[in-house]
C-alpha cells in the first residue's frame, strides 16, 4: 500500500488503503462516485501540503487529483478571466500569469498545493486572498451527483476559510479566477512585503517583481518547499491568527476585522515562551528555525509526535493569554 508519507509536504503519514490518479476531472468524479457507492470513505489529494495524515493512515480511496488545464479569456472590459482545472499546481499558474504580464496572483507565489484546494480555506498571503479573485467554481455535489457552478459570493468565504471547509459533501473541480487585465500588482498592503519593494503601503509594481520579492520573503521563512531543507518539511502556517472581541493586552499588535481584531498567532507563541526551533518529542518534530507557526518534520517524525507539539503549543498560548488557536491545516484521522 501507498504511503502518504510519500504524497505530504510534512513527509508524514500512513498509508492508504487504496490509491488512484485522476488526471481529468472526469476521473475524478467517476472514482468519488465508485467510492460512494461502495461505502467507501474518500480522500481527495492534490499537492498534500495542507494536510496532516494519522499515522495509521486512510483506510479508504485516496484520489490524487491531477487534472490539467488552463484557459485565458480577455474580456470586453479588459479584464482576464482564467479558467484553471483542480489539479494544476498552484505556483506554476502563478508563473504563467506573472509571464504572460498579467496581475493579480503575484502575491499568492510560491503556495504550496493544487489550484482546486485555494477557494477552500480561501488561500492567502502578503495582504490578499483568492477571494478577492475568484468568481466561480464549478463542483460536483456528492449529495445529488450533479456538478453545478457555484458563484464566489455563495462560497462563504472568510479569514482562511469557506462552506466548503470541513466538509466533504463537494468535490473543487476547475476554479475561475478574475484578473484586472494589465502587468500592475494587487494594491500592496503587507507593510514587511512593501517595504522589501521599496514601495508606500497601498502603492502597486510590476507584477514580476512582486513576484520575486514574495518569493524572497517566504524563502527566508522556510515556507518554500526544499527537500533538502527540514524547515520546509511542514504544511506551511499551522495556526491561523485568532480573531477575537478585543485584545488582552493593549501592547499586542492586530489589525481591524470589522468590529473585532485580528491578533498574529506568531507573536502569541513566541511570547508563550515558544522560541524558532522549540522540540517536540525527542527532536523528531520542532517548530521551523525561522518560522514559529510552522511544525517541521526533522526527518523521522511521525504524526503523533508532531500532534504532541502542536497541543503543547496551544496549550502554552491558552494558558498565557486565554486565547484559543485552531490549526490551519486539514486532519486526517487524527485530531488536535
Amino acid at each position: 500500500m501507498q504511503t502518504l508519507a510519500d504524497l505530504t509536504t510534512l513527509r508524514l503519514g500512513g498509508p492508504a488503503a487504496r490509491l488512484v490518479d485522476a488526471p481529468d476531472a472526469e476521473t475524478v468524479v467517476e472514482e468519488v462516485r465508485k467510492a460512494d457507492g461502495a461505502g467507501e470513505p474518500v480522500l481527495l489529494l492534490g499537492g498534500g501540503s495542507n494536510l496532516v495524515v494519522a499515522d495509521e493512515g486512510f483506510p479508504g480511496s485516496v484520489v490524487r487529483v491531477a487534472s490539467a488545464g488552463i484557459v485565458t479569456d480577455r474580456r470586453p472590459d479588459g479584464s482576464v478571466l482564467l479558467t484553471v482545472e483542480a489539479g494544476e499546481n498552484w505556483d506554476d499558474v502563478v508563473a504563467a500569469t506573472v509571464a504572460d504580464g498579467l496581475g493579480g496572483l503575484e502575491c499568492l507565489s510560491g503556495i504550496p498545493g493544487r489550484t482546486g484546494a485555494t477557494p477552500v480555506q480561501n488561500v492567502g498571503a502578503y495582504g490578499v486572498e483568492i477571494a478577492a479573485l475568484l468568481e466561480s467554481v464549478d463542483l460536483y455535489d456528492r449529495a445529488t451527483g450533479q456538478i453545478r457552478t457555484v458563484q464566489a459570493a455563495e462560497l462563504g468565504l472568510g479569514y482562511r476559510t469557506s462552506v466548503l471547509k470541513g466538509t466533504d459533501t463537494a468535490v473543487v473541480l476547475r476554479v475561475r479566477l478574475a484578473l484586472p487585465g494589465g502587468g500592475a500588482s494587487m494594491p500592496i498592503a503587507y507593510a514587511e512585503l512593501a517595504r522589501t519593494l521599496g514601495v508606500d503601503p497601498g502603492a502597486t509594481a510590476p507584477c514580476a517583481d512582486v513576484r520575486e520579492a514574495v518569493l524572497e520573503l517566504r524563502r527566508g521563512k522556510g515556507m518554500v518547499l526544499d527537500h533538502a531543507d527540514h524547515d520546509t518539511w511542514s504544511a506551511g502556517s499551522f495556526f491561523t491568527n485568532p480573531v477575537v472581541d478585543a485584545a488582552p493586552d493593549p501592547d499586542m499588535p492586530r489589525w481591524p476585522v470589522g468590529d473585532r481584531v485580528k491578533l498574529p498567532a506568531a507573536w502569541l507563541i513566541q511570547h508563550s515562551g515558544f522560541a524558532p526551533g522549540h522540540p517536540g518529542p525527542g527532536g523528531r518534530v520542532a517548530l521551523s528555525s525561522r518560522h514559529v507557526l510552522a511544525l517541521t518534520n526533522r526527518g523521522d517524525g511521525r504524526t503523533e509526535d508532531l500532534l504532541v507539539l502542536a497541543r503543547r503549543v496551544r496549550d502554552g498560548v491558552s494558558a498565557r493569554f486565554g486565547i484559543a488557536l485552531h490549526p490551519e491545516p486539514v486532519l486526517v484521522g487524527c485530531s488536535l
